[in-house]
């Protein structure tokens, strides 16, 4: 009987890699659908937290009216997406899926809000208003535009890590608001 060669670590990194790969389970359209429902919850938490403060934290630029507006917006545009999640090819959500699991979080996020900000605010002569064309987009771009970090994070953990619970929209960044970002109070409890 002939004994086995030891494998080599290159061997043994590819075959790890490859195991890594094929443990990614793709998101389901339950997935994505809560996805965007936490982040609609999020805009409207948001848009609580910043009527709760007084007018002081706000500069004498900050137009209320426009922000409230940019809010509403893109909420609407979530229940749009919403309510064609659960008509997202098996084969798009597995694509999703893996972009989920091997690009950083705040990379994907930010791909996502401007993606969110071109469709919201008009920018876009495409019409994104069922979820597969949606986040097809931004696959797409992921792929094309950016370098993937090889993670392996759960799908469905990384998709919650995209945008933050606290000003999810990244207005409090603006520099118009500087009223201060709400704390993220799922932070701690992230993975």
């Amino acid at each position: 009987m002939e004994a086995k060669a030891p494998m080599r670590e290159a061997d043994r990194s590819a075959r790890i890699s490859k195991e890594k790969d094929m443990s990614i389970r793709p998101l389901t359209p339950n997935d994505v659908q809560e996805f965007l429902k936490q982040l609609s919850i999020a805009i409207e938490l948001d848009q609580i937290f910043v009527d709760s403060l007084p007018k002081e934290r706000f500069s004498k630029s900050y137009d209320d009216s426009m922000w409230r507006t940019w809010r509403h917006d893109h909420r609407i545009f979530l229940e749009k997406l919403l309510s064609t999640a659960d008509t997202i090819q098996p084969s798009m959500l597995s694509q999703l899926s893996e972009i989920a699991a091997a690009y950083e979080p705040n990379l994907v996020g930010s791909v996502l809000l401007e993606h969110f900000a071109e469709v919201v605010g008009g920018c876009s002569g495409e019409d994104f208003n069922a979820a597969e064309r949606f986040f097809g987009w931004l696959i797409e771009e992921m792929i094309e535009k950016h370098k993937s970090s090889v993670r392996h994070e759960d799908a469905r953990v990384a998709i919650s890590k995209w945008l933050p619970i606290g000003d999810p929209l990244r207005i409090a960044q603006d520099p118009e608001c500087a009223y201060g970002q709400a704390r993220d109070p799922l932070a701690e409890q992230r993975p």
